[in-house]
């Protein structure tokens, strides 16, 4: 089920797409945590294979450079690393929610963990690590959302490519 794009147009045009999709979302006010980076990054390896990883990674860096960097990129860029890799496991709808909830966890565990070891809030045993994930919960609830309002949508285009791509080559 995967989409492989050769054509160097074709690659800059989606590379291009993905950075101004990130860049968008994430520099124009939204509830903290409400992006469509975690299944633009899943979907995104799923139809256009593991090579594309870099691409994402490319696009959300790019966009930092913008928005600005910060000490956690290593656990953010990891995270959408991690989440690239995970994609080639879809196999069908049902894998695919399963994987937009599972690439919500992968981010959330990732990023706390980064926050948790760097920060002066916290310390540094596991009482501090609980706390940390406990206080972050909120921010994972819209994760979850955004993963899931952004990953149906999409399901859509794909279902509308599909029944599209059907009725042309009848």
């Amino acid at each position: 089920m995967s989409f492989k794009y050769n054509n160097l147009g074709t690659n800059i045009l989606l590379f291009l797409s993905m950075f101004v999709f990130i860049f968008v979302f994430r520099y124009f006010p939204h509830p903290p945590n409400f992006t469509p980076v975690l299944a633009l990054t899943l979907y995104v390896s799923m139809y256009c294979g593991l090579r594309s990883s870099p691409f994402v990674i490319m696009a959300f860096a790019l966009s930092d450079f913008f928005i600005g960097f910060h000490h956690l990129l290593i656990f953010t860029w990891g995270s959408l690393a991690l989440i690239s890799i995970i994609g080639i496991f879809s196999k069908s709808f049902l894998s695919r929610l399963s994987l937009l909830f599972l690439s919500s966890i992968i981010f959330f565990v990732c990023t706390n963990f980064g926050v948790w070891l760097f920060s002066e809030f916290y310390t540094k045993d596991l009482d501090g690590l609980i706390q940390c994930y406990v206080l972050a919960i909120p921010f994972f609830t819209n994760t979850i959302i955004s993963t899931f309002v952004f990953g149906m949508l999409f399901e859509i285009s794909i279902m509308g490519k599909n029944k599209m791509m059907s009725l042309l080559y009848k």
